[in-house]
């Protein structure tokens, strides 16, 4: 069957189209997505802005309408940081659904994070053995650790590579004083948030996920999307610590022309580095490793075995 997903993040509103059923691998159909950045349409008291509301139901209407004709039976949707923690975010759902007929649900920071895990550990499996998780989002970060389907371990942080940039790394390019601030709170923000991790002990595998990581991974010499998504990507951290003092000293334009950074996502590289180096530095990671799966699979799959 034909299943699909509209994933509501800070940044972008994306469209997922799959050929999927119970037991069988999602292959992907078709995509769709727009930067949105929902994150940029939030007033100096936190809610969501008219034409940041308008315009998410409007893209909305038009995955409705892309899912129609690619013969979607299922189309499922979800929101994320952005609308979870806006105070109009109950009352910006009521429109999108008024406007487009389209239910969007609202998940957890711990449920994104168990939801990423499980994508990651059917794309690795069982022989990964225990599993430690890192998604940096535009507006969280979520960690999650386990040997099973179900992490033993899910955490999310205020700290998406989109919130970091609009709260603590103003400037093109931010100064050294914020640069050191900015690296100051992420690392004490995470090391508030250890301790369950460190319980857990050493994981087999360190695994990245979310856009930001896999331009991470491409700046520091990473296989590009040309070679498909089963070539092997690592995200080392000391390519990484060589790399973030160049990214901290460009433009965002000057970023938008490093491999695999959009121009849309220029700004934010420079917090995805800076949140990606803290995550490894205190948990002990010498590189992660990329899945090319994350939050949407991990829908879908959830989705196909309840279907079951």
């Amino acid at each position: 069957m034909r299943l699909g997903v509209v994933d509501v993040g800070s940044n972008t509103v994306h469209l997922l189209v799959v050929d999927a059923h119970p037991g069988a691998q999602p292959l992907p159909a078709s995509k769709h997505k727009i930067d949105l950045r929902l994150s940029e349409h939030v007033t100096d008291g936190g809610l969501i802005a008219d034409e940041g509301r308008d315009a998410l139901a409007d893209f909305v209407a038009e995955c409705l309408g892309v899912a129609e004709d690619q013969g979607v039976e299922d189309l499922r949707g979800f929101v994320t940081s952005a609308v979870r923690e806006a105070p109009n975010g109950t009352e910006v759902l009521a429109h999108v659904a008024e406007r487009t007929g389209v239910r969007l649900d609202v998940l957890t920071g711990e449920e994104e994070a168990r939801l990423t895990f499980l994508a990651v550990r059917r794309w690795f499996g069982w022989s990964a053995g225990t599993l430690l998780v890192a998604d940096i989002g535009g507006g969280s970060l979520e960690l999650a650790m386990g040997m099973d389907e179900e992490p033993d371990v899910a955490i999310s942080v205020p700290l998406g590579a989109g919130r970091v940039t609009r709260d603590i790394l103003p400037g093109d390019p931010p100064s050294p004083d914020d640069l050191r601030e900015a690296r100051r709170r992420v690392r004490a923000t995470i090391a508030a948030e250890l301790r369950p991790l460190a319980k857990a002990g050493a994981p087999d595998l360190a695994v990245g996920t979310s856009k930001s990581m896999r331009s991470l991974a491409r700046i520091c010499g990473a296989a590009p999307s040309s070679e498909g998504m089963y070539a092997r990507r690592l995200l080392p951290r000391e390519a990484l610590l060589e790399w973030l003092p160049k990214i901290a000293a460009m433009t965002a334009r000057e970023r938008a022309e490093l491999p695999g950074v959009s121009a849309s996502r220029s700004r934010q590289v420079l917090a995805a580095a800076v949140v990606a180096d803290a995550t490894m530095d205190l948990l002990g990671l010498e590189a992660l490793e990329i899945c090319p799966w994350a939050l949407r699979e991990g829908i879908l799959l959830r989705h196909l075995d309840r279907m079951q």
